[in-house]
Formats: structure tokens, C-alpha cells, sequence
């Protein structure tokens, strides 16, 4: 019989609750992975996955929590807790914070911030998504006092959304969140097709400027391989500078 394991998601908690169940091996780490993945690809908070269902754990297992974990570390940076298991040794090597249940994960976690800023906007493919992208990111800046922060935020979010506009050409999500004094600009996408940056254009070369800009305003970006696409994101710094057109 081939093996199988469940993913469901809870979102009537504070936090997200992935509840998994069954056997969680080399065949199924898969669609775990990629439920995980598209839960944060929502940007939340914070995230407890729930093991006390999962049958004999399998390294695999593990190495899958801790690939999630470093893949997501700088983008979306939610905090993640894993619950359910008395043998607390075993799922230690994930790197994720290990509790006996999920109540006592979320009384770690806390209360949701009620500062916690992260807006996210739907777009389709068309001309004005850009400029509606770039309409959230002012007034949100404005409402966050960050003000040096919105031309950076700007260029970035052009470049992503047109990209979007001009290659994917799927529906997308615009991602806004403020993470203390940075700031982190994304859009997911469903095309798989990665960026690839690689260096300074020659100027006369046709196109290929926008990662360079990217690269130039932030502090960090990179992008997250999904099931169902991908999202490009970049980390904007207070003094990163820049104003869009």
C-alpha cells in the first residue's frame, strides 16, 4: 500500500495550524513541503505545524522541516513552531522550536502583533498594476512613517508587477510588509520561471535592466519556488534611496 499523509490547514487560530497526519516519508515530504510553503508564501506571522498524527517519523521528515525553515528564513521570516511530540529529540535537528502540544506553541508565540504590517493586494496582468502596486506602497509608507522607504519600495514593486505583466502573464500577489526598520516588497506569480540575474548589462544592450535596479535598491532579494509558481521578493533597507518613474 503506498504510503499517504494529510496537510489540512487550520486559520481559525491566531496563527496558522498545519495539522499533519500519516505516514510522512520520502514518497510524501513532497506535498508537505509544498503545503507549507504556499501557507507562508501567504506571509502570516507565524506558523505551528502540528505532528502528534505523523506515523514513525522519517528522516526525511526532518530534513524537509529544515529545508522550509532555511528556504524562508530571509522571505517571509514568520516565526515557526512545531507541536505535538513528546520525543522532542527527534524533530530537534529541523531547527524549529519543539513543543508537546499546540496550545503551549501558541502561548510561546503570543498574541498576533497588532503592529504587524503586511498588506497584500491581488493584480492581474495588465497595464495599471504597477501603478496600483505603487498606490499601496505610498500610502502605506505614509501611514507607517516611512517615507524614505517608498521610492526603493517603488522601483521594486514596478519591475516585479511588469515582469509579471510581461512574461508570466498569470494573476498575481502583491506583498507588502514592514519587518522594524525594513521593508519587504514581493509578488507571487503561477509561472515557475525563475529570474536569473546575472550582473551588470552592457549599455547597449536591449532590456535586462530590471534585477540590476532590484539589485541596486535592495539590501536582499531572492525567490521562492512554489507548486503553483513562485514569489520574487526583495528587502529594502531606510537608506537604500531611489525614486520610481
Amino acid at each position: 500500500m503506498p504510503s499517504e499523509v494529510r496537510h489540512p490547514v487550520d486559520r481559525d487560530q491566531a496563527y496558522p495550524l498545519v495539522r499533519l497526519t500519516g505516514v510522512l516519508d520520502d514518497d510524501t515530504v513532497a506535498s508537505a513541503r509544498s503545503t507549507l510553503l504556499d501557507e507562508l508564501a501567504n506571509q502570516p506571522e507565524a506558523m505551528v505545524v502540528d505532528v502528534a498524527g505523523v506515523e514513525a517519523p522519517h528522516a526525511g521528515a526532518v530534513g524537509m522541516l529544515r529545508e522550509v525553515l532555511d528556504e524562508t528564513r530571509d522571505w517571509p521570516g514568520s516565526h515557526l513552531a512545531l507541536s505535538g511530540t513528546t520525543d522532542a529529540a527527534v524533530w530537534q535537528p529541523s531547527g524549529w522550536p519543539v513543543w508537546p502540544d499546540p496550545g503551549e506553541a501558541f502561548a510561546a508565540l503570543g498574541d498576533p502583533d497588532g503592529q504587524y504590517h503586511r498588506l497584500s493586494l491581488d493584480l492581474e496582468p495588465e497595464v495599471g498594476a504597477a501603478r496600483r502596486s505603487r498606490e499601496m506602497i505610498t500610502e502605506a509608507c505614509g501611514r507607517w512613517n516611512r517615507p524614505a522607504l517608498t521610492g526603493s519600495a517603488c522601483i521594486v514593486a514596478t519591475e516585479l508587477v511588469n515582469n509579471v505583466v510581461a512574461h508570466a502573464r498569470t494573476p498575481m500577489r502583491f506583498l507588502l510588509a514592514l519587518h522594524g526598520d525594513t521593508m519587504s516588497v514581493a509578488v507571487r506569480d503561477g509561472s515557475p520561471v525563475v529570474p536569473r540575474f546575472t550582473g551588470p548589462v552592457a549599455p547597449t544592450s536591449y532590456g535586462g535592466r530590471g534585477l540590476l535596479l532590484i539589485d541596486t535598491v535592495s539590501s536582499r532579494w531572492g525567490h521562492l519556488a512554489l507548486s503553483g509558481g513562485k514569489v520574487v521578493w526583495a528587502q529594502l533597507e531606510p537608506d537604500s534611496g531611489g525614486t520610481a518613474e
